[in-house]
């Protein structure tokens, strides 16, 4: 199913996300193994499951056969081998990043990544004595020079805030070269508009409380790879730290998959719109969008409704926010909802030096999620807030 060709990659994903084998009392819809551990009808397999000769579930903490379903509809979506879910984002991060840097390893990251990877990574994981290099993603030879001697790559393609998108096939070849193990969220494309694994990359991340998810009631990770990696990750960190994906989290994941793919179109097509009329506005200086009069690098099959921009000078920023109507100030993105985020709270943010300074990003940038409420009707609330703001201009 997954190797087959699809000209439109909505087509190829609608399949795997609502296609399913037969379930329980022959539902439409996969039940909720809401159940802690599972019972053996024997000593025998008891046993062989505690030797490992028996995959099956023990205790929900490991596996659960809602959770495998999800896992196996994320890793066909990602064109591999296997999935694990986790509790978040984070949790995805963490066990991933645990399982294959040890102390005095050295990682390289790229640039403006996210917040909260950034700061596990400048303070568990220099307690840990784990060095971190940041390059340019888009710079090819900055990165093989760091990548010589390291552990693990992270990636962002488009990164956080800035939405730089980068060549993953690429930089996969720069890692191979240098046999480092290379990794990447792909939340903010999904794996409908990419699939990083097939350029090259060795385990793909998600924040599955985005679009995945699609509804914002879900807080939720998730990992995919090859068979062998997944497996180092479900042994060597994801039992003992505990961040295991819930068995009712997982079904609602389930439930966002299937509209993920229409979703995708929508949020796409909204945040070109808005994107291009923002770029015309004679307040915003600058759009920060991976296809805004680009041509998307190679794998990236499409855009999602996240992206940033620049207000002029005249424009007071905590106005704007306070005038929008439709737009919802808040974190995370990824829901039916609009939202708006400026870089301004990040740089207050009580998180000591990890400010948005460290990621480069301007105080005048303000990040949008273009939800589904209708894009002219957004359009209209973006634009009464920039005039409203003009008008109140604090001294």
């Amino acid at each position: 199913m997954t190797g087959a060709p699809f000209a439109d990659p909505i087509d190829r994903a609608s399949l795997i996300v609502n296609r399913d084998d037969a379930h329980a009392y022959d539902a439409v819809v996969p039940p909720i193994v809401q159940s802690s551990l599972f019972t053996f009808p024997s000593y025998e397999e008891l046993e062989a499951t505690f030797k490992g000769e028996k995959v099956r579930p023990i205790y929900s903490r490991g596996l659960n056969p809602t959770v495998q379903q999800l896992e196996a509809k994320l890793a066909a979506l990602e064109a591999t081998d296997e999935a694990i879910g986790f509790a978040s984002g984070m949790a995805a991060i963490s066990s991933t990043v645990m399982t294959f840097v040890k102390p005095g390893d050295r990682m390289v990251c790229v640039r403006h990544i996210y917040p909260d990877a950034y700061r596990l990574f400048e303070t568990l994981l220099k307690r840990w004595n784990i060095a971190v290099t940041y390059v340019d993603g888009a710079d090819p030879e900055a990165v093989e020079a760091a990548l010589a001697g390291a552990a693990l790559f992270y990636i962002e393609s488009p990164t956080s805030w800035m939405m730089q998108a980068h060549d993953v096939a690429a930089l996969a070849v720069l890692a191979r070269k240098h046999q480092v193990l290379s990794v990447i969220d792909n939340s903010w494309a999904s794996p409908v508009f990419q699939q990083p694994i097939t350029l090259g990359v060795d385990l793909v991340l998600h924040s599955a409380s985005k679009y995945i998810c699609g509804h914002s009631d879900t807080v939720a990770g998730a990992v995919a790879g090859r068979a062998e990696l997944i497996a180092d990750i479900r042994s060597a960190t994801c039992p003992y730290l505990g961040g295991k994906l819930s068995p009712f989290e997982a079904w609602l994941l389930l439930r966002g998959l299937r509209t993920l793919p229409v979703r995708m179109r929508a949020h796409e097509a909204a945040a070109m719109t808005t994107a291009g009329r923002l770029g015309e506005h004679p307040h915003v200086t600058a759009v920060h969008h991976p296809a805004l009069g680009k041509r998307l690098p190679r794998g990236l099959q499409g855009t999602s409704g996240l992206f940033s921009f620049v207000l002029g000078n005249g424009v007071d920023i905590p106005t704007f926010c306070n005038q929008l109507r439709i737009f919802k100030m808040g974190v995370s993105w990824g829901g039916h909802e609009s939202l708006v985020m400026p870089a301004l709270v990040t740089l207050v943010q009580a998180a000591g030096p990890n400010s948005a300074v460290d990621f480069g990003v301007p105080e005048r940038v303000v990040r949008l999620h273009i939800g589904l409420e209708g894009v002219d009707a957004l359009w209209d609330d973006l634009n009464a807030a920039i005039r409203a703001s003009l008008k109140r201009t604090r001294s």
